[in-house]
This record gives C-alpha cells, sequence and structure tokens, in this order.
C-alpha cells in the first residue's frame, strides 16, 4: 500500500464535497440494479427515513446506552424486541444489535462454545457441523476459537444433507448449522429435521438467517412453502439476522438472538480486573454508531408488519418474474427451488461456460455475482432489481450466445 502525504492545510467544504462526488465515477451502478449483492433498497421513502434517523444520531455511542444515552437503549430494547416477536422467540429470550451478520455469527458460536464448556468444565476439543452452503463467518468465528469446521455436501436439491450432518456428529460437536436462506442457493434448509438431529443428539441449533430473516416469515404468510425456521423450532437456541440486508436498514446493523439468557449471556464479554472497573460488552466490539440503532428503529416502525409484507410481495414476484425470463433464454436454467430472492443461475449445456457469461456481463456494465459449484451467476435482488429485469435478462441472453463461441474456459471467481 502506498503512502499518501498528510495534507498541510485543509480543504474547503465544496471542493471535498466535489472531490467525493467525483470519486464515485467509477463505481458499479448499484443504484439501477446492476450490483448483485453489497446494497439492499426497498423504496426512497424507506431509504430517507433510515438516512435522516441516522443522521439525527450521528455523533452518539451505543456503547453509552446504558449510561449516557438512555433513547439509544430504548431504542435498542425495542429493536430487539420486534425481531423476538418476529422469530416466535419464548419468554425468557434475548438478543443482540450487532455490527453485521459476521459479528452476530461469532457471537452464536462463542455461545455455543462457552455454554459447553461449563457444562464440560474446561476447554476441551469441539467441532461445528454445517452444510457446505453456509457461510464463511462460521469458520471465521472456528479460527478466532480454534474450533474445528465440518462442512458436508448439500442434498441433491442444495439444501442441507440432513442425514450427512448427522453421519458427521461426535461427542465432541458443539453446534449445528442451518440457513434461511443459504447465501449461494438462495433456499431454506429443511430447519425442523435437522432440528429433530440437533435433539436426538443433545447438540445446539443455529440458524443464519442473516440474508433473509427479516422477510422469511412474511414469504410464508404470502404461501410460499417452506417450513417454519426460527424459534418456532424446539432446537433452535440461536438464530442470526440482518437489518441492514432485507431487513432495508442502513448499514451497520445486524441481530442475533438466544432462546435464554443463559445462551445469550455466554455470548458476552466480562472483564473485571481493568484499573478503570468493569468491563462488559454483549457485542465483540465496543464503540457502535448510534446512528445505526437510531435507523434501525425508525425503518422497523416506519415500515411494520404491513409495509414488510408488501415488499416481500413485491421481491417473490419480482423473482417470480426473473425466473420466468431465464426459462426463456436457451440453455439457462435457476439452481435448485430458490425460496425468498436470491438467484443462482446455471447451465448444463457444455458449450455454455457460465464464468464466460460473467465476463459478458462484465464488459456490458454489470458486476457479476459468482457461484463456483455448479458455475453460475449468483444474484441478491432487492427492490433495487426491479426495474432492471428486461435490461439484465437481455444483457444475459446477449452474453450466452457470447459464450457459446468462447473456447477457452474462464477462470474468473467472485472474491467478496
Amino acid at each position: 500500500m502506498s503512502r499518501t502525504r498528510f495534507p498541510s492545510n485543509g480543504r474547503p467544504r465544496a471542493e471535498l464535497l466535489d472531490a467525493l462526488e467525483a470519486m464515485r465515477d467509477g463505481d458499479a451502478d448499484w443504484r439501477h440494479g446492476r450490483v448483485p449483492l453489497y446494497v439492499f433498497g426497498a423504496t426512497d421513502d424507506v431509504a430517507e427515513i433510515g438516512k435522516a434517523a441516522f443522521n439525527a444520531y450521528f455523533t452518539e455511542n451505543a456503547l453509552g446506552g446504558k449510561r449516557a444515552f438512555a433513547s439509544l437503549r430504548r431504542m435498542e430494547e425495542e429493536v430487539l424486541g420486534i425481531g423476538l416477536d418476529l422469530f416466535h422467540a419464548p419468554e425468557g429470550a434475548s438478543g443482540t444489535l450487532t455490527g453485521g451478520g459476521t459479528e452476530s455469527i461469532l457471537l452464536a458460536v462463542k455461545s455455543a462454545r462457552d455454554a459447553q464448556r461449563a457444562l464440560r468444565g474446561g476447554r476441551h476439543a469441539a467441532n461445528l457441523v454445517l452444510p457446505v452452503s453456509a457461510h464463511p463467518a462460521f469458520d471465521k468465528a472456528a479460527v478466532l476459537m480454534d474450533l474445528e469446521v465440518r462442512r458436508v455436501p448439500v442434498a441433491p436439491d442444495y439444501r442441507a444433507d440432513v442425514a450427512a450432518m448427522e453421519a458427521a456428529i461426535d461427542a465432541d460437536t458443539i453446534l449445528l448449522v442451518g440457513s434461511a436462506p443459504c447465501f449461494p442457493y438462495g433456499v431454506v434448509d429443511d430447519i425442523p429435521a435437522i432440528g429433530d438431529v440437533a435433539l436426538r443428539h443433545g447438540v445446539a441449533l443455529h440458524v443464519d438467517a442473516c440474508v433473509g430473516g427479516y422477510v422469511a416469515n412474511f414469504a410464508r404468510e404470502l404461501g410460499a412453502t417452506f417450513g417454519p425456521f426460527d424459534f418456532a423450532v424446539p432446537a433452535v437456541v440461536s438464530l442470526s439476522a440482518d437489518l441492514h440486508k432485507f431487513g432495508f436498514c442502513p448499514k451497520p446493523a445486524s441481530t442475533v438472538f438466544f432462546r435464554d439468557a443463559v445462551r445469550a449471556g455466554a455470548a458476552g464479554f466480562d472483564l473485571d480486573v481493568w484499573p478503570n472497573g468493569r468491563f462488559a460488552t454483549n457485542t465483540f466490539v465496543g464503540t457502535r454508531p448510534g446512528g445505526a440503532v437510531a435507523a434501525a428503529w425508525a425503518v422497523l416502525n416506519f415500515l411494520g408488519r404491513e409495509g414488510y409484507l408488501e415488499i416481500t410481495r413485491r421481491l417473490l414476484a419480482m423473482r417470480q418474474d426473473y425466473e420466468a425470463g431465464i426459462s426463456r433464454i436457451d440453455g439457462l436454467a435457476v439452481v435448485g427451488k430458490p425460496d425468498l430472492s436470491i438467484l443462482a443461475v446455471g447451465s448444463s449445456d457444455p458449450a455454455i461456460d457460465m464464468f464466460k457469461v460473467a465476463d459478458g456481463m462484465s464488459a456490458r456494465g454489470w458486476i457479476p455475482g459468482l457461484v463456483r459449484q455448479p458455475r453460475a451467476l449468483h444474484s441478491m435482488m432487492s427492490l433495487l432489481h426491479e426495474p432492471a429485469r428486461e435490461d439484465w435478462l437481455r444483457d444475459v441472453a446477449a452474453s450466452v450466445t457470447e459464450a457459446r463461441s468462447a473456447v477457452a474456459p474462464a477462470q474468473q471467481q467472485a472474491v467478496y
């Protein structure tokens, strides 16, 4: 990384704002649906209320919610209370507002590890069992906590292979993982079946609902056929769900919930040897932007159940329209049967290399998301992608035509 000389003098405000705007010239056009991840949009009104609330609490630090900023503490508790209600949590359940899905997953894994240590009286070998489709954040957690990760193949429908997961369990297994939905294929794992396995073996079950949790139950209300995935399944002891993805709140905002106070307490950090006194947090980080808390509170209350239900209705209809368009492109097919609005689009035609298709999309100004197994284009679609459908389908069709004539296989892969 090259060095940049520290400016000797400050620059005028107007000049800086112009420079910021100019720097965007090389950015991808996410506002018109050309980016398949990173940014998640609902309506302009939702974006505006989130931004206004964030800016209203731009300076406050959520770390000080208990001592200095009672308003932030109240908003955080109300956001978590809404999540507990949405995810059918029992009495005594608890939650934590985090900075992202990775942090939420880290806390869930720490909770499982420390709860098991308490039962077994100290440190011991421990492993996580999860489908290959589960998010890499579980491996991050395992690296930090010196745990073993056992990833098993998915079933032919791209959902977790429950039998394979059960076969991977041993006496040192501390956590099973299911996704609702999984990132690569957009399908919801059979959480009740994984839960039965968890109960038989006395192992905790975590559900990663980061990429769809805040609309998944609304999708079920609208007729989606996947089963219960949250605390309605008795074996589920923790669940992660991102507010800044399909909760449509400003970043950084995620949530993690625990079935009981013991599990929630095991996720936190508590130190009482510091000269300044006891230092305790429910999160991995200390300072947290107060704006993210205020924005999450504002968006949830601005939309309400009916608002989220309407957005979910539009998301499901949009996905079906994309699927219909994909079916009209010779040689392409949707991978599996996605449950929400994540699509992977592949081909069984050996003449079509989907990574070459991705090259064509990139040349046409799109950021192509990718799946390696099987090779596919990948999109996590929010309402930003609603008006982009016809342009996307047209350019995919043209890119497929180009890919058929290509000889050398592409070597492209996405790095997230």
